[in-house]
């Protein structure tokens, strides 16, 4: 089994219930064993300013899947939740990204891991910290070191947590 980390973001529909079922999903995903979830963070749009604030989380997995499979499962996931082919930093249903795989490095025309906008990202980087504060990144930062200094250079960045939806996210997940 190989560690991962992942990342979830929405801000169509109830962005709450669609990112519980994207766990859910992911859970029961044959080579997945759902680890840590983060709480979910408020984010303004990226790259497309004038669409609806984002809803992200992070989440860790045990996973016997190859990268190219668990990037399969994580697209399985985005279209059975509806993910449209739109503008690209558009509004989205779902987006499962594969953010870490530690020992893993590869780019191939359709997956690089680590992401490569990992370390440019408030939105990945600070629910990332809550989870893996220790491991490494390019540049040989923390993730938590390297958090903090993207939380410095780029204030602008809009990215809270938000508890109201985190509780309304455990309580779909209880269900």
């Amino acid at each position: 089994m190989a560690e991962a980390a992942l990342g979830l973001g929405t801000n169509l529909g109830d962005r709450e219930a669609v990112l519980a079922r994207a766990v859910d999903l992911l859970a029961a995903t044959a080579g997945i064993t759902l680890g840590a979830v983060s709480r979910l963070y408020r984010s303004a749009p990226w790259g497309v300013a004038d669409q609806p604030d984002f809803l992200n989380l992070c989440l860790l997995i045990d996973t016997d899947l190859q990268p190219a499979d668990l990037l399969a499962a994580c697209k399985q996931v985005e279209e059975k939740l509806g993910r449209q082919a739109r503008l690209r930093w558009g509004p989205r249903e779902m987006d499962v990204d594969i953010l870490l795989m530690p020992g893993v490095e590869m780019d191939t025309e359709s997956l690089a891991i680590p992401h490569p906008r990992i370390t440019e990202r408030r939105f990945v980087l600070e629910p990332l910290s809550e989870l893996v504060p220790d491991w490494l990144l390019a540049g040989g930062g923390t993730v938590k070191s390297m958090t903090a200094a993207l939380m410095e250079k780029a204030a602008e960045q809009i990215c809270e947590p938000d508890e109201a939806a985190t509780r309304k996210f455990a309580l779909l997940r209880a269900c």
